[in-house]
């Protein structure tokens, strides 16, 4: 069994133990089908990339059950603050 399995934190941090299973599942079948891997680790085992991605808060399961992808939150922040704009732009 993988380590991150052996924690409460990742239990906790989907939101249970149902929640957690079917997110795993349902990111390996991604994975199965070619989806990329959204974390660098050193390993071609596709349970641990997906742990991986739980853990750095890359995935999450949503309200529909699907899994959904987070989006860097550099990404995020810059495209919530738009572009830089001065005076002569208005």
């Amino acid at each position: 069994m993988l380590e991150e399995l052996k924690e409460e934190e990742i239990v906790n941090k989907v939101g249970g133990r149902f929640k957690l299973s079917t997110l795993i599942q349902k990111r390996l079948v991604q994975l199965n089908q070619g989806s990329r891997a959204l974390v660098n680790v050193d390993t071609h085992d596709k349970m641990s990339i997906v742990l991986q991605e739980i853990m750095q808060d890359k995935i999450v399961l949503n309200m529909d059950n699907d899994v959904q992808m987070v989006p860097d939150l550099d990404a995020a922040i810059a495209l919530a603050e738009g572009p830089d704009l001065d005076e002569s732009d208005l």
